[in-house]
């Protein structure tokens, strides 16, 4: 699965944020989108993901013009829930009123519900989480929660992952340890990624870097 990525302008009518940008990233492999703030980092995550229509810059909604392919088809004018792109931001966003379990069995596929249940405990296992599946979100720490979200992100099984700084809320030891976690979950599950961040510790590869510059 390759995600491969054109964009010619993106911006608003006060100014282009970005053009004529153009990578690919293949399985298992972490592209790292960095530049000063402003340089339309996450908007470029927002094109990706398809919900570009929720972002403004200033009272201008932001467009683009390019086009998005995921394993060949080309996924452009498709919804977003229709692409298969998962979604890691800097908080959590666990849903407040579902045990730690309900959020990971939320993103399960449709399916038998024992294997639905097992997939989370599995995930659980994986996050080193055993015996938290009852357990309110918000008795959990920051780096607890914020294993739930990635393995929640990837029990939907998407075809590829955008992280928008991810690990910029965690402390120094936290932020290294989940880091690891991240980029070895996704590595293992040969899924591409683009990491958004400001911090050249969080590059995964130096080989794969887009350094960003306002185009405006």
């Amino acid at each position: 699965m390759t995600l491969s990525i054109h964009i010619a302008t993106l911006g608003s009518a006060q100014g282009t944020l970005v053009q004529d940008l153009r990578f690919e990233v293949r399985p298992g492999q972490i592209l790292t989108l960095m530049g000063a703030s402003g340089s339309g980092k996450s908007s470029v995550l927002a094109a990706i993901a398809g919900t570009l229509g929720s972002v403004a810059e200033g009272a201008q909604a932001l467009r683009f013009t390019g086009t998005i392919r995921l394993n060949g088809e080309d996924i452009t004018h498709q919804a977003t829930a229709q692409r298969g792109i998962g979604l890691l931001f800097q908080d959590a966003l666990l849903f407040a009123h579902m045990t730690v379990a309900e959020n990971l069995l939320f993103a399960v596929p449709p399916g038998p519900r024992a294997q639905r249940l097992a997939q989370v405990q599995q995930a659980l296992e994986e996050a080193d989480l055993q015996g938290y599946g009852e357990r309110d979100p918000a008795t959990l720490s920051g780096g607890q929660r914020a294993r739930v979200a990635l393995m929640r992100a990837l029990l939907a099984a998407p075809k590829a992952l955008l992280l928008d700084e991810p690990f910029s809320k965690l402390d120094a030891a936290l932020r290294d340890q989940f880091r690891a976690f991240v980029f070895e979950h996704i590595r293992a599950r040969h899924i591409p990624a683009v990491l958004v961040t400001h911090d050249a510790a969080d590059i995964a590869d130096p080989a794969l870097v887009v350094e960003l510059a306002h185009a405006g």
